[in-house]
């Protein structure tokens, strides 16, 4: 072969090999040290709000409240919750909410679902306070926390928390109102309507009045002519223990201990029906707005305000900690609170008295309800009279 045709040839793949190189990939190489800004490198800390970064990587949040019959679990628990939570930089729209409406199978169904859509953490208020202990051990097997949120949960030793007010005293402030009312009364005739068996916070109510009601009785100094357990906290079976003990009485009933204000609508109603005076004393709980009409009206004698919003917002903390794993601050533990199994690191607020006298510094000062709410048409005189405006 000719110098030529080799001459021609090399050439040939030489530009062939240029080629290949120009369309392959080229190797990465290690860029000097110095080519980018420590800065760019690694972000610096601050570069995003620590709510924010925390909310992020937060655990669901399921919050499983008992029943709609009182209005506040609707109207003043959830919306706390939820706004405490937003304020925290928590995504609400991943919160799992259910209501029971006073059903404990339904809540049992509702808990399970929650765990199963990946809850991190449980708030649950029971509808039975006994029950609920199934539920705490189920979530507990799952290594979800539980708070304990108004009522106890009872028999379980898995309840992280609990969150509510020192019921025992709720119910002494009652009777012992009651009491008051009927101080120119000799040995007065009472009914007693007590809460749902069922539920603990009922009998801690319960115990707090009878430990006021039982000294007097014992003295000769007080009748208790009727007392009653009222499942499901259900105003129109109070207003029909009523109408009973108001025909085993002939209507003769001096004062009546309602263990609350749903209740009370209902014992009032009876004793309308029958005749009995507007003005017989009569207690409630929770500050519901109908009870405070009845007190501005002169149809009720008191309520025991328990400011729900910090106990919302106690959850809430809470429980946002515990979807975060941020350690609790042990500031906001105030005792414990055994429930038959174990003592439970407890959150304890103080319940109030509201009369007619102090309707404005107490839910009305605390934003918990509006002078638009209670002054309505209907009560706008009373109203007026009480000096609420």
């Amino acid at each position: 072969m000719s110098k030529n045709i080799w001459y021609s040839l090399l050439a040939v793949l030489v530009i062939s090999a240029t080629a290949l190189s120009a369309c392959a990939t080229p190797t990465p190489t290690a860029a000097p040290a110095t080519s980018m800004p420590a800065a760019t490198t690694a972000p610096a800390a601050t570069a995003m709000p620590a709510a924010t970064t925390a909310a992020m990587t937060a655990g669901k949040i399921a919050i499983l409240l008992p029943e709609n019959h009182t209005p506040r679990y609707e109207t003043q628990d959830l919306p706390n919750f939820k706004a405490e939570l937003t304020a925290k930089g928590y995504d609400v729209s991943t919160l799992i909410y259910s209501n029971a409406n006073q059903d404990a199978t339904t809540q049992q169904s509702q808990a399970e679902a929650a765990l199963t859509n990946g809850a991190k953490v449980l708030v649950l208020d029971p509808v039975d306070s006994a029950a609920a202990a199934a539920i705490a051990d189920a979530a507990a097997a799952q290594n979800v926390p539980v708070i304990s949120y108004d009522r106890l949960i009872t028999g379980s030793k898995n309840v992280n928390y609990y969150i509510s007010f020192d019921n025992v005293k709720v119910g002494e402030l009652q009777a012992t109102a009651l009491m008051a009312a009927l101080s120119n009364v000799a040995n007065p005739t009472i009914v007693e309507i007590n809460g749902d068996p069922a539920d603990h916070n009922a009998t801690l109510f319960k115990q707090g009045a009878h430990s006021v009601f039982d000294p007097l009785v014992t003295a000769g100094k007080l009748t208790i002519a009727k007392e009653y357990d009222t499942p499901g906290w259900d105003a129109t079976k109070a207003q029909d223990e009523m109408t009973q003990a108001l025909t085993a009485l002939n209507n003769k009933v001096d004062g009546v201990y309602s263990a609350n204000d749903t209740m009370a609508g209902g014992i009032f109603a009876a004793m309308k029906a029958a005749g009995v005076s507007p003005s017989t004393p009569l207690t409630g709980q929770d500050a519901a707005v109908d009870g405070i009409q009845r007190i501005i009206s002169g149809e009720q004698t008191m309520t025991v305000y328990k400011a729900i919003k910090p106990e919302a917002v106690a959850a809430a903390d809470l429980a946002y900690d515990l979807a975060t794993g941020t350690a609790v601050p042990a500031s906001m533990v105030t005792g414990t609170t055994n429930n038959g199994s174990v003592d439970v690191p407890s959150i304890l607020l103080t319940p109030v008295v509201v009369t007619k006298d102090n309707v404005e510094s107490t839910v009305i000062a605390d934003g918990f309800w509006k002078v638009s709410d209670i002054c309505t048409a209907d009560f706008a005189d009373a109203c007026t009279a009480a000096g609420v405006k």
